[in-house]
């Protein structure tokens, strides 16, 4: 994508993010869900589109940061905003730390393999923590309650997912345009001969999915703290829900994009929105036919379909003969 319109879009989408929770006061937590599901997007694509790893378990990592959020929030005994920060922080550190040490056995396995694995380290999780009675067991865990009113929370919460999903955004982005972004890219293209080129290829794939992690661990630590309950199989380890739209988000913008995930996650969650609001009764059906669609018409996603048929728009030269035999077949 050409740097001016980039640029128009980021600032134009920056002015409506900072004015919506004025304009729209009564739409605000839908609002704070859709920047969540635009950072689920974007940290499944850089396992999932940059690198070639098609992960089911990404949930893990956002049910680990809400527990260990409300945990370090129900036992410091500190100030709520204090110990909201540190429970952030913790969740962080944690979650990256589970997934650098998983990422040394998970990562080495490829295709089918680390798809299923990944996709039961999110079911046992779930299982875990329905059955731990430190974290509520299968009851599920109360965070601790806001000291203000609900406006003020719901406000307080949609600049905190917004910040996390803005710097999400700018740090993958910026990581996709260094060496980094070539090494995860060479992995996907094929992994065989990044390797062979001396490449340490488990190195860079921890690195990814630690780094997915992290912020995967801050937005469960906030949305959490906005549900006001944690429950171990519907919100923290949800691998039927969260877990299964990051992947139809990333693929129907377009995954292996910087923008792909941010266009799908807003088409999805708005779909989603009045499925809920117009279909009642009916909604999952739809939603079901929803995915059907997107997995069936847009494998390549929506800026994948527009880069191929416009693709001088994105900065590649297309010889112009050849663009009007493909025109004219």
């Amino acid at each position: 994508m050409n740097r001016t319109p980039e640029l128009l879009l980021i600032i134009g989408i920056g002015l409506a993010a900072l004015v919506i929770p004025w304009l729209l006061p009564n739409f605000i937590t839908q609002f704070t869900f859709l920047w969540v599901m635009i950072l689920f997007a974007l940290t499944w694509d850089l396992l999932g589109g940059q690198m070639g790893y098609n992960s089911f378990g990404n949930i893990l990592f956002f049910g680990i940061g809400a527990y260990a959020c409300a945990i370090v929030q129900r036992d410091s005994g500190m100030d709520y905003f204090v110990a909201l920060a540190l429970g952030l922080v913790c969740a962080g550190l944690v979650s990256t730390a589970v997934a650098t040490l998983l990422g040394a056995g998970v990562l080495g396995m490829r295709g089918h393999y680390f798809a299923i694995c990944t996709l039961g380290l999110g079911v046992a999780a779930g299982e875990i923590a329905g059955g731990w009675e430190y974290v509520g067991a299968g009851s599920g865990m109360v965070t601790p309650q806001y000291p203000g009113e609900i406006g003020a929370r719901n406000l307080f919460y949609y600049f905190l997912a917004l910040s996390f999903t803005v710097s999400c955004f700018f740090v993958l982005r910026r990581l996709y345009q260094s060496r980094f972004g070539l090494a995860i890219n060479a992995i996907r293209d094929d992994e065989d001969k990044a390797e062979a080129m001396g490449l340490h290829t488990t190195r860079y794939k921890t690195v990814a999915w630690g780094v997915a992690a992290f912020f995967l661990a801050l937005t469960g630590g906030a949305v959490g703290n906005l549900i006001g309950f944690i429950d171990p199989r519907d919100v923290a380890f949800s691998g039927a829900t969260f877990g299964v739209w990051m992947i139809l988000m990333a693929i129907l913008g377009g995954k292996g994009t910087v923008w792909g995930p941010v266009l799908g996650a807003a088409l999805f969650h708005l779909t989603q929105e009045l499925f809920w609001n117009f279909l009642f009764g009916w909604q999952r059906v739809a939603l079901g036919a929803l995915i059907v669609a997107i997995v069936v018409f847009f494998p390549q996603g929506i800026l994948g379909w527009v880069q191929e048929r416009w693709p001088e728009r994105f900065g590649h030269r297309v010889d112009s003969e050849a663009r009007h035999n493909e025109e004219s077949s």
